[in-house]
């Protein structure tokens, strides 16, 4: 009996403990931890994601280039999809039976693959039109589990400026592997302006909780908005670029095939930058994007290749102005020094040509002739120098001096395509020539010829160098961001080594060039009251005609724009290159064309070098 009472006495403190731990969780729970009731709350509620305005783009003198629109995607469930009637929901979306067939399709098999969850929205029909959301938005209540959510795409407020903008595209794989930041669904910048700065335009995502009925449709917001997290809008960018004048080059470039580079020599701003053809940016924007994508991406003239930065040209004759610094450095020339030329270079029965011209020439005068002859001389003497032991070493001291003026090497633009460009080296002509070569093997690099490469941006750096008389600012695109500041490297100034006394008549030639007397070989590039420096080149084309390429800077005791020109097939620089680029320079300079000039504009807008008016 006693052993019968102290076992009921056990139990009975047994069943009391447990209850005393049950009533102190249910406690805990109801009071101290509503994470229960959240939870039970969560059947009813949905997470919306918001997301944020994207960043706006403006020029350099502040005027909107790229801003936003409203657009919305179809979200669904597919836990909350019940029976519908398919045929309202064809009618309000304005598809077929078969698209929506379709659509369900994808659906289904993003779900068997778990590319998305059967609790969680995702896009079912991406980018309703305005009148798609209209006519959605009053039957949305019959289709369990759809609803809509809203972002926004790009506005193009100019048919300008596409290569340096960019576009936005949908994420893939990589992208989210990368950054967890995007979901599938999500877009970002896929080049230019939009890729390269794609951290500061996006902004940050916002979270909004609302509640829902039984069939999915919002009741309002959960808990009054306590854990909904705003969505923080991107930041502005200025752009370097003056969209007036973009649009006045591309006018220019019109019809013709080649690129318009254009830097602010005191800065390394790019003024402007156009690749010809190009395409209306608001092509990539939206439902037709992808459409319009295949058809320029197989159209034959390119229109997506962005050529700035992208396309190898050799420099031909505006190369010689180097050749001419590099000489006076290497103290194998000085201003006085003359050659003779006899309608070209010969050595034996070696003959590189030239046009007619006086003769014998001073440094001066070689560069405002851009006689041939010479700079084969001056090329020579520099790589033959006797401090050189070898021809090979010879060669590579004048490689070097081409790498500090930004030749070989991608010159760190804000652009994550551009390409470097080609400068060799002698171990390049010892393989080709089994190290049995000579100064005079490779001697069309005197006239910017032979294996040597540049891209239009690199040019256009040139010319900026000589305008600063031998230093340069990275070219860049990025003026200012909202509450931060533009990569530091935009700021560092990069030296080529050559003394600054030796840009005076390199400088005065090229004045020359444009302003002298007969022979003179850019006289096309005079504009009345701004001193242009420049200098033509021919650069030879093995697919057809040669093209046309103009350097140059104005004015030329305070250079406020530096600018390169290539037109493809154009001929010699003094055609179409040198023409284009004074009316660019005029632009900027003056806003206007003098009426006197009136009929060169005409003429360059309406020249169309690629069906066949020339």
């Amino acid at each position: 009996m006693e052993n019968l009472n102290r076992r009921t006495l056990v139990i009975g403190l047994i069943v009391l403990t447990i209850g005393i731990i049950f009533v102190i969780k249910l406690f805990i729970l109801q009071v101290y931890d509503p994470s229960y009731k959240y939870s039970a709350e969560s059947n009813t509620r949905r997470e919306i994601i918001s997301f944020p305005a994207r960043g706006l783009v403006y020029d350099r003198n502040g005027k909107l280039i790229v801003s936003n629109q409203a657009d919305y995607d179809l979200m669904v469930v597919p836990r909350e999809l019940k029976p519908m009637d398919s045929v309202t929901f064809c009618n309000s979306l304005e598809i077929s039976i078969e698209e929506l067939r379709s659509l369900f399709d994808d659906m289904n098999g993003r779900l068997r693959n778990k590319k998305i969850s059967r609790i969680k929205p995702s896009i079912f029909y991406k980018q309703l039109s305005a009148k798609q959301y209209g006519y959605l938005q009053e039957k949305l209540y019959k289709f369990d589990g759809f609803f809509v959510q809203r972002r926004t795409l790009r506005k193009y407020e100019y048919p300008y400026a596409a290569h340096i903008l960019g576009y936005i595209g949908e994420v893939g794989p990589q992208d989210i592997e990368r950054d967890d930041y995007y979901i599938r669904g999500d877009y970002n910048g896929i080049n230019g302006v939009e890729s390269t700065y794609e951290k500061f335009l996006r902004g940050e995502k916002g979270f909004k909780y609302v509640l829902v009925d039984v069939h999915g449709r919002q009741k309002g917001s959960f808990r009054d908005g306590e854990y909904d997290i705003p969505a923080v809008a991107g930041k502005d960018i200025k752009l370097t670029i003056d969209i007036d004048l973009q649009k006045y080059g591309e006018e220019l470039m019109q019809n013709k095939i080649g690129s318009i580079v254009a830097i602010d020599p005191q800065s390394g701003e790019i003024l402007t930058m156009i690749s010809s053809p190009t395409y209306d940016p608001s092509l990539m924007v939206g439902k037709k994007r992808a459409g319009n994508f295949s058809v320029l991406s197989t159209d034959s003239l390119k229109p997506l290749f962005n050529r700035p930065i992208m396309a190898w040209y050799p420099p031909g004759s505006t190369f010689k102005t180097i050749n001419a610094l590099i000489g006076l450095q290497e103290g194998v020339l000085t201003p006085d020094t003359k050659y003779e030329c006899y309608m070209g270079y010969s050595v034996g029965r070696f003959h590189l040509g030239c046009h007619s011209h006086s003769s014998p020439l001073n440094l001066r005068n070689s560069i405002s002739h851009s006689c041939n002859a010479y700079y084969c001389h001056v090329f020579r003497n520099i790589i033959d120098n006797k401090k050189y032991a070898t021809v090979q070493e010879g060669f590579d001291a004048w490689k070097n001096y081409l790498v500090k003026f930004g030749f070989g090497h991608r010159l760190g633009t804000d652009f994550s395509n551009e390409i470097r460009g080609f400068v060799p080296n002698s171990a390049t002509y010892d393989k080709i020539y089994n190290k049995s070569w000579s100064s005079l093997t490779v001697v069309s690099l005197a006239i910017g010829q032979g294996e040597l490469l540049t891209t239009p941006v690199q040019m256009a750096n040139m010319a900026s160098t000589l305008a600063n008389k031998g230093y340069y600012y990275t070219p860049h695109i990025i003026k200012d961001i909202e509450h931060d500041t533009i990569p530091s490297r935009f700021k560092e100034i990069h030296e080529t080594g050559i003394d600054t006394a030796y840009y005076r008549p390199v400088r005065d030639g090229m004045e020359m060039a444009v302003w002298g007397g007969p022979g003179s070989t850019a006289t096309a590039a005079r504009v009345p009251g701004i001193t242009i420096c420049g200098k033509t080149g021919t650069a030879q084309n093995p697919h057809g005609e040669d093209h046309s390429v103009f350097i140059a800077f104005a004015p030329k005791d305070d250079p406020k724009i530096a600018i390169a020109v290539y037109v493809e097939n154009g001929g010699f620089g003094a055609r179409w290159a040198a023409p284009i680029s004074s009316l660019m320079v005029e632009k900027y300079l003056k806003g206007e064309i003098d009426p006197s000039r009136s009929w060169l504009e005409t003429r360059m807008m309406e020249g169309n070098l690629i069906y066949g008016t020339k």
